[in-house]
């Protein structure tokens, strides 16, 4: 099987698809950065606030849950640029739609209608550049879309310090609508091309629950990342509340806490492709990265009592940095399945881990703060979380240099 032509790190689809996952992440968080605003806007007191925006971001992360799996399957079956052209389009009209909404209700659906569009941005283009960049130099590659990405969460702060919450949906909006243009002179990959010419199934979801050994890669893809979200979903996206809790007498802005924790994972993301060029290991960059992330965790827990705003901060920037593994561990989901399921698991994969924010790391985290306290519920799931993603990096397989050119049977 022939994969075609191998292009440098700096071309047209690593541009594109950085661009794109920049679009993705300023949508994905703008409702965290402006959660408080937005809903005080809409009537809501101080705890609905709390209660409400809880479910408005479960109801994203089961758009993404869903939507993965969907844009996966298409993107395995028709194309990898199907997929990227027609997510942008649904998640940059339904941002437009968010700035128009008037209730809580309406407000879940158009953000579980965002994220079915959202889910298919980072997990299609990350294939997309792993197959057409030459294995020596994927990790770079995958490293600078996700790096330059990220940066997405630091121009949302931005603009929701200079325009009022609806404008900032419908400035996301907008920019989506500009990239379609930059889409159209991406080129399909030709991995992709070749496996299309062969009777082989192609984008079948149930292949990666019907196969012992391909259930298992799955799994333990979906594990390693755990910690991203549970620490951007939990401890920064509730960094107020937490901050009250421990005596911080400033009124801490969840908004500011995640564009800190976010230009944090943009140098991280980018990074961690070296470090992994660097030991020629993609477990071994994920394990430095852990230890960041626990050690800046046990600070959050520790330090911080009567402390200070800029120290959440500059905290949430530590904890940041720590998961700026994000495109390392996307990539290792692309690197471990066949091209005719490349782009099922790699989308499904990190829309997983987001998803599992709604079905298990929040009910864990508020599970364990009903039968202790908010603080005590907070580390004790930290622990529960950090354990699982150790374990499940120690029986992933090594996929630093692997050949992509083949196929699940």
């Amino acid at each position: 099987m022939n994969s075609g032509k191998s292009y440098s790190i700096f071309n047209i689809a690593v541009l594109v698809a950085a661009l794109g996952y920049f679009v993705d992440i300023y949508d994905l968080l703008l409702f965290a950065i402006i959660r408080i605003e937005s809903l005080n806007d809409l009537g809501l007191t101080a705890e609905q606030i709390t209660i409400e925006g809880e479910a408005i971001l479960q109801w994203q992360m089961a758009g993404l849950l869903i939507g993965g799996i969907i844009a996966g399957i298409i993107a395995d079956k028709k194309g990898r640029l199907s997929v990227l052209f027609g997510s942008i389009l649904v998640y940059s009209l339904a941002n437009i739609a968010n700035g128009m909404v008037q209730d809580v209700e309406q407000y879940k659906i158009i953000r579980f209608l965002a994220g079915l569009g959202l889910a298919g941005e980072l997990g299609v283009g990350i294939t997309l550049v792993s197959e057409l960049i030459s294995k020596e130099k994927r990790g770079i590659a995958t490293s600078i879309v996700a790096g330059i990405g990220l940066t997405g969460a630091v121009v949302a702060f931005i603009i929701k310090q200079n325009f009022d919450w609806r404008t900032c949906y419908y400035i996301g909006g907008g920019l989506g609508l500009l990239l379609l243009l930059l889409r159209v002179s991406v080129y399909e990959s030709g991995m992709f091309r070749d496996v299309k010419k062969m009777d082989v199934k192609r984008g079948n979801f149930l292949m990666l629950f019907t196969n012992k050994d391909r259930f298992k890669r799955y799994l333990l893809g979906i594990l390693i990342g755990l910690p991203t979200w549970f620490v951007i979903g939990v401890l920064v996206f509730f960094s107020k509340e937490f901050g009250a809790i421990m005596g911080i007498k400033e009124e801490i802005d969840p908004g500011k806490a995640i564009m800190y924790a976010y230009a944090a994972i943009s140098i991280g993301d980018i990074l961690i492709g070296f470090v992994s060029q660097c030991l020629k290991s993609r477990k071994k960059a994920l394990y430095i990265f852990y230890g960041i992330t626990a050690l800046f965790i046990i600070l959050f827990f520790t330090v911080q009592w009567n402390g200070s705003a800029n120290g959440m901060y500059w905290i949430s920037a530590g904890l940041g940095f720590g998961t700026g593994f994000w495109a390392i561990f996307v990539t290792m989901g692309a690197e471990q399945f066949g091209t005719n399921l490349r782009a099922t698991a790699a989308t499904t994969i990190p829309n997983m881990v987001r998803g599992l924010l709604a079905i298990f790391i929040t009910p864990l985290f508020k599970g364990l703060r009903n039968i202790t306290d908010f603080y005590t519920g907070g580390w004790l799931a930290a622990i529960i979380i950090m354990t699982i993603t150790i374990i499940a990096a120690y029986y992933t397989s090594e996929t630093f240099g692997k050949d992509l050119n083949y196929v699940e049977k």
